[in-house]
């Protein structure tokens, strides 16, 4: 099926767009030094940058799924992205892992399958498949040019270094997105937008609510600064008696409880003093904050960089097999879990993953923990209990609905990946990369189908989607 893009000249007026006049702040705010002082920019046309059936923000996982799957029904689909690489976490962040079996079989096939099979050499499958979880892990590097090639397949229109700063809305729908570029700023008109940000930023600049943080507090979920080693003498290391590696280990928390050295995910720490791998992501440096502005996310991923120096250095000098290791890697940003939550149509809670409750307007499965790296930092996580009340049944999984990922303020808009619909502790669950592309494969067919009924996206036959979603590999069984 072929759509075809009806060219449109946008004219956003000051009401529409938040451009008026320019003024400085007032002359009493500058004599008085104000910092909140206000800047009007003045009424201008901005150019369009480009135009499609479909935008989708962010070039994460759940992006890319979004994008490659509604440009295989037909749509025209342009891919933004504010990094200079593809990936997102999987490979800014160096979260190399991904899960796809509910412990007895495998049950994310669809995108994830294809891009597992296009990995090739970049990617690998765990030796005890499918009894974990956790089914492959691949070489961030090498995906980040696999993703660039399944998009250009696939008739994406992609560019990075761009990021998305404003949504136009006009009479209740999404008409365009600002974007700096290098140039000026431009916008990006479309029919439908996606927002696979991570951050929900395109949704909630657009006026649609949101949820940040736990109950009580308003904490989000712990990030991780991942890096990786190399140097590193594998066999002293694993010949080490266990008193050695356990007065190291000691000496760790030590010092960490007299406020003297960073803190740590202490199961982490341990495989690392047992095993001494090499060029391999660890994944045991957390910190704590608001990931939303900007300095205090510049602060945070500083601190956890130091951190990890603080770390290696003490192994140096303490653990036998690391006089020599050196940190040949960290993640290009930490690796975030949890900020906005963009408010849906549905809402998937802890309960529902428990249970592996079934929805019907499933499009694909989840089967993943409640796994809540502590909010305050500590790295403690609950993946480290592995506790049978915060996980479904093995061998069961949860239905991942499209009312998650669809809300009641704007039609045209959708949101996929950690950004969806959820509480906190259903979160904790779903934020997994391979159940972001399970969101992203449905939206972006959703879109696709939308646009060529002629419908809105909450409007579409829900099991037209759901034929189309099997047709397309994706495993989506007992739907109510």
């Amino acid at each position: 099926m072929t759509m075809k893009t009806t060219r449109r000249r946008f004219i956003f007026t000051a009401a529409s767009s938040g451009l008026g006049a320019f003024t400085a702040a007032t002359q009493a705010a500058n004599t008085a030094g104000a910092q909140s002082g206000v800047v009007v920019i003045p009424e201008r046309k901005v150019p369009v940058l480009a135009e499609a059936d479909v935008v989708v923000c962010g070039g994460g996982m759940a992006g890319i799924s979004t994008a490659c799957c509604a440009a295989r029904q037909g749509a025209k689909v342009i891919l933004l992205e504010r990094w200079p690489s593809l990936g997102g976490m999987a490979t800014n962040a160096l979260v190399n892992i991904w899960h796809t079996s509910d412990r007895r079989k495998q049950v994310i096939y669809g995108f994830a399958q294809e891009a597992i099979e296009r990995g090739g050499e970049f990617m690998h499958r765990y030796a005890d498949y499918p009894k974990r979880p956790e089914t492959h892990w691949f070489d961030p590097e090498g995906m980040r040019v696999v993703f660039w090639k399944m998009l250009g397949d696939r008739g994406v229109r992609t560019i990075c270094n761009v990021t998305a700063i404003e949504s136009i809305v006009a009479e209740g729908r999404i008409r365009a997105m600002l974007v700096d570029t290098k140039t000026g700023r431009k916008a990006v008109c479309g029919k439908i937008f996606i927002d696979a940000t991570g951050d929900g930023d395109v949704a909630a600049n657009a006026g649609v609510p949101f949820d940040l943080g736990r109950e009580g507090d308003g904490r989000v979920q712990g990030m991780t600064m991942i890096y990786s080693l190399h140097d590193v003498d594998q066999a002293t290391v694993r010949a080490a008696k266990p008193e050695v590696r356990e007065r190291v280990f000691k000496h760790m928390q030590e010092l960490r409880d007299a406020g003297k050295f960073p803190q740590f995910n202490e199961g982490g720490a341990k495989h690392v003093l047992h095993s001494g791998v090499n060029h391999v992501p660890f994944n045991m440096v957390p910190a704590s904050g608001n990931p939303i502005p900007e300095e205090d996310l510049t602060r945070l991923s500083m601190e956890s960089r130091e951190h990890v120096f603080q770390i290696v250095d003490l192994w140096r000098r303490e653990m036998p097999g690391f006089e020599k290791a050196k940190v040949t890697q960290m993640g290009y940003a930490l690796g975030v879990r949890e900020s906005r939550r963009i408010r849906g149509l549905k809402t998937l809670d802890g309960t529902m993953v428990v249970k592996a409750a079934k929805q019907p307007d499933a499009i694909g499965h989840g089967f993943w923990m409640i796994d809540i790296h502590d909010p305050k930092g500590t790295g403690y996580t609950t993946w480290t209990d592995q506790k049978k009340e915060l996980m479904p049944p093995a061998g069961d999984s949860y239905h991942i609905p499209l009312g998650m990922c669809l809300n009641a303020k704007i039609p045209n808009l959708a949101v996929v990946g950690r950004c969806a619909s959820t509480t906190h502790e259903g979160l904790a669950s779903v934020r997994l990369q391979s159940h972001c592309m399970v969101m992203g494969q449905g939206v972006g067919t959703c879109a696709a189908l939308a646009l060529n009924a002629g419908v809105d996206m909450a409007k579409l036959d829900v099991h037209q989607l759901q034929a189309q979603l099997r047709k397309d590999g994706v495993y989506l069984e007992d739907v109510p």
